[in-house]
């Protein structure tokens, strides 16, 4: 058993930090540990934060501690700071734990002092860096183009609306990873255009600054206490930044036929216009030349776009509506097959 009378133990700080935050960038505790400090000590000679340490006027030691030469040392009531690098320090951490677990050794006091952390988001920087490696040297990345990827930016966008509506937490998790994916890749893709390069940081800066202008009544003066207004503000705001003459203006025509139907819908009701819907015998917006019966696919075509207009009076998707009664309909084909689930 270790003695009363034996010295003050003194003091064992590990101090660790984020890479993704500027070197130097240290909390206040972080950098008392360091001032007070009997000795500081790193490992890794390139070390980021040992230029701003030194410069700050600290003596770094470059060496590898030991745990049994840190206690040594640390008796008297002396403190021993050691920056950890990037794998951490897990022999010196085992060292300390067996010994502090022997129970024959008078243990300094051990702290774990985190001198810099990740803010929110700070993984995107991973994520950035990772795809510049796999641009550069990965054979099938490298050769990617905007319009060759375009493809699996659809395909990504499905499996995530499939993700939502399944209620499954880990699937969504995945599939917005693979959603931010494309994002990312085809910003790295356009930083190489000899014309009109530009990079992530212009996607995001292009949306912070489209938010924070289309928000007024969260960064600015004006108020909104319902969604409509909000709604409202951003189809105005939208409107006038695009300088556009026509409310449909901006819809994406090659989007699934019940989505593209509902969004022309919404946006003329948005707008208060009151434009009957064509029909196939002729009457209604641009109904002239249909055919009288009904019947084939400009009949049907018809149809479809009343359905979907009447979804979106009623605020219903009706892309989502449909996914949801053709699943029925496959769990029904199935059952019908004797096949389970």
């Amino acid at each position: 058993m270790v003695s009363e009378d034996s010295p003050a133990p003194g003091r064992i700080v590990l101090l660790t930090t984020s890479h993704r935050v500027a070197p130097g960038l240290l909390s206040w505790p972080a950098w008392q540990a360091l001032r007070t400090a009997d000795r500081v000590l790193c490992a890794d000679g390139a070390h980021p934060q040992l230029p701003y340490l030194r410069d700050a006027g600290l003596t770094v030691e470059e060496t590898s501690p030991t745990a049994e030469g840190l206690v040594a040392d640390c008796a008297g009531g002396r403190t021993a700071v050691v920056v950890a690098t990037g794998e951490g320090e897990p022999a010196l951490t085992d060292g300390l734990a067996r010994m502090a677990g022997s129970g024959r050794v008078a243990m300094p006091e051990l702290e774990l002092l985190p001198a810099s952390y990740d803010l929110p988001g700070a993984r995107l920087l991973d994520l950035v860096q990772v795809m510049d490696r796999i641009r550069a040297e990965c054979p099938w990345s490298s050769r990617q183009t905007h319009r060759g990827l375009a493809k699996y930016a659809v395909e990504e966008s499905y499996e995530l609306v499939e993700a939502i509506e399944d209620g499954d937490r880990d699937e969504l998790r995945e599939e917005l990873g693979d959603v931010l994916l494309q994002v990312v890749f085809h910003a790295r893709i356009a930083e190489e255009d000899e014309e009109s390069p530009f990079s992530v940081d212009d996607v995001a800066g292009t949306i912070v600054a489209k938010l924070i202008h289309r928000h007024p009544h969260v960064f600015g003066d004006a108020t909104a206490t319902t969604p409509e207004e909000v709604k409202e503000h951003w189809l105005r705001t939208k409107a006038a930044e695009k300088r556009r003459e026509s409310v449909t203006d901006g819809v994406p025509l090659h989007q699934p036929g019940l989505a593209l139907a509902a969004k022309l819908a919404a946006r003329a009701r948005t707008a208060g216009l009151d434009v009957p819907l064509p029909t196939a015998d002729g009457t209604g917006a641009a109904g002239a030349g249909a055919g009288t019966d009904g019947t084939g696919a400009e009949g049907i075509g018809y149809e479809l776009l009343a359905l979907a207009a009447r979804a979106e009076s009623e605020g219903v998707d009706p892309e989502a509506a449909l996914r949801a009664a053709a699943r029925a309909y496959r769990d029904a084909i199935r059952a019908a097959e004797g096949v389970a689930g």
